[in-house]
């Protein structure tokens, strides 16, 4: 039997371990200033409400509030088929600031590099971080590099930090009854890549990491709520949209975001498809009336974005009930499913 005086693994797999842990760190840090939204992907500043006051020639503004976010990132294999340690920690750094409805306007990069790593994997991984860099228009404002002693870490780490601007925020809170949920594309493609490269494993999919901002400019003014589904997947964090909205989430079997060759690989595996994380995509929910410009728009960028469930009314479940926690899959036989918080081990080093 564990006990629950040393960290474990899975306690940073973003299933319910993770919800636990962070519930204690949130209990000693209760000082948040003037800050909110700090349990979602980012937290935000009101600058008109704050500053405006003391500043009103420089606020009262088309975009008066300040989103910031930050991750670490430890990741095996570092380099993977689709992309590397350094392309999923700028985009989930800007994916964090997008899916709040904030245009990203500056990254910090921190490295812990181990003695020994080799220079020049060291600056593919440069490379790939100033690529993204460019391509999603987010600069690299700052940052630190320090090595370690041989052992000391494995490998490499980077830490991000990112700020945005935004007029108004998406709250990953705000689904609606009757609301219909998009996934911008497949899922869980950034895990199966991983797990093919570690486990040699044959197969055509790469990681679906990319940058978001711009799909997501396009159509956040019509989205309700929006959340990247990295860490937990699909499951740990549709599980708490829907429970921060009080609404019962119904998926479809019939139109799940997933390839028949992630499917393959999943089962082979034993693992659940649900907790599969992705880099490069997003879920939102949205109203009917307005579902249709988005999966039009969205298309552009991924032509497999889809509708796949609707929320309806209906409290949802704690996450420790075994009820999923107000999200349910809806079989091809007309049955419904409960979906739950992921619990257990997760993927190690995913993300």
């Amino acid at each position: 039997m564990k006990n629950n005086k040393t960290i474990e693994l899975d306690m940073g797999g973003g299933g319910y371990k993770s919800w636990e842990l962070l519930k204690d760190i949130r209990g000693v840090l209760k000082y948040k200033g003037k800050w909110k939204n700090c349990e979602d992907d980012a937290a935000v500043f009101d600058l008109d409400a704050n500053l405006g006051a003391r500043h009103p020639s420089a606020l009262g503004c088309l975009a008066p509030k300040l989103v910031f976010t930050t991750d670490a990132f430890i990741v095996d294999p570092i380099f993977f088929p689709g992309g590397d340690i350094g392309k999923i920690a700028m985009c989930g750094t800007i994916n964090d600031l997008s899916v709040m409805g904030a245009k990203p306007i500056g990254i910090s990069l921190s490295i812990v590099v181990e003695e020994g790593f080799p220079k020049d994997d060291f600056m593919k991984i440069i490379a790939s971080i100033g690529k993204v860099s460019e391509e999603a228009g987010v600069p690299i404002a700052t940052g630190d590099t320090k090595v370690t002693g041989k052992g000391k870490i494995d490998k490499i780490e980077i830490t991000t930090a990112g700020v945005g601007i935004a007029k108004d925020i998406i709250p990953n809170n705000g689904i609606k009854p009757g609301d219909l949920i998009i996934s911008s594309g497949d899922l869980g493609e950034h895990a199966v890549a991983l797990l093919a490269s570690r486990f040699n494993y044959k197969t055509k999919l790469k990681s679906d990491s990319k940058p978001l901002n711009k799909e997501i400019e396009k159509t956040k003014k019509y989205l309700n709520a929006c959340k990247d589904p990295t860490r937990g997947g699909l499951a740990a964090n549709l599980v708490e949209m829907a429970e921060k909205s009080k609404v019962k989430v119904v998926l479809d079997e019939k139109t799940l975001p997933y390839k028949k060759e992630t499917i393959a690989i999943t089962e082979l595996l034993g693992l659940d498809i649900f907790s599969l994380a992705s880099e490069g995509r997003f879920i939102a929910a949205v109203s009917p009336k307005n579902a249709k410009k988005v999966l039009t728009v969205l298309k552009k960028f991924n032509p497999e974005a889809k509708i796949i469930g609707e929320a309806t009314k209906g409290k949802p479940a704690r996450r420790s009930d075994s009820a999923g926690g107000g999200v349910y899959l809806k079989t091809i036989l007309g049955g419904l499913r409960p979906i739950e918080m992921p619990k257990g081990k997760l993927i190690p080093r995913i993300c």
